[in-house]
């Protein structure tokens, strides 16, 4: 695992001119967003099924490590719906949907780079990256509906996660964040997790960050 180094947000890190916890973490990361963004390449990741398939196990292989490194955590007394959060037995539902073996699945190469958080602070930031996903989501499953004729019963639960509820989960998420960094050093905590996170989805989705 990673250790997250916390002098990016005593020493190194702005704080931005806001009161919300949540804009603070957006404006944080929002380097490690677009270039990831850029990398991903999502017209050749999603233009037919064995690159859409290949995506979804490189996902799985991050996801699995991650919600394994949170499975005792602090963070679960904070964020008390964690579980209902969670994301790799999606990706592997969407994995058999397209025909991979259960074996295979449970053979796939997982992250060893897994930002290590030490607080309910870090784990938030680090959440942070990956429930913000779930936005993106919404805007990936189109293509896979489209492209491949997938739906989210059918090998696309993962882009479609909580359906409808997507906008409810992200506002609960928002509101638990705000209410736990409260103060300077909780955020800049937050802040210094969710960037590493980002870091190391990058690396392990595209190589060696740019």
């Amino acid at each position: 695992m990673r250790r997250v180094d916390i002098a990016f947000g005593e020493r190194a890190w702005t704080e931005p001119q806001t009161d919300s916890v949540m804009d603070a973490l957006r404006a944080a990361t929002s380097h490690c967003h677009r270039r990831l963004e850029k990398r991903l390449n999502v017209a050749e990741r999603f233009s037919n099924a064995a690159a859409y398939r290949s995506y979804l196990e490189v996902m799985f292989g991050f996801y699995v490590p991650f919600e394994q490194s949170l499975s005792g955590h602090a963070v679960r007394r904070v964020l008390t719906d964690f579980g209902a959060r969670c994301k790799s037995s999606l990706l592997s539902r969407d994995l058999e949907a397209l025909g991979a073996d259960p074996d295979a699945i449970a053979g796939l190469p997982h992250c060893s780079d897994i930002p290590f958080c030490q607080d309910e602070a870090a784990g938030l930031g680090s959440l942070y990256v990956l429930e913000g996903a779930t936005l993106g989501g919404q805007v990936l499953l189109p293509l896979v509906v489209q492209r491949l004729g997938l739906s989210c019963e059918c090998g696309a639960s993962y882009l479609g996660s909580y359906g409808s509820g997507i906008p409810i989960m992200w506002q609960r998420f928002g509101s638990v964040v705000e209410t736990w960094c409260v103060d300077r050093t909780r955020r800049a905590r937050a802040a210094a997790a969710a960037v590493a996170t980002f870091e190391c989805l990058e690396a392990w989705i595209c190589g060696t960050p740019a």
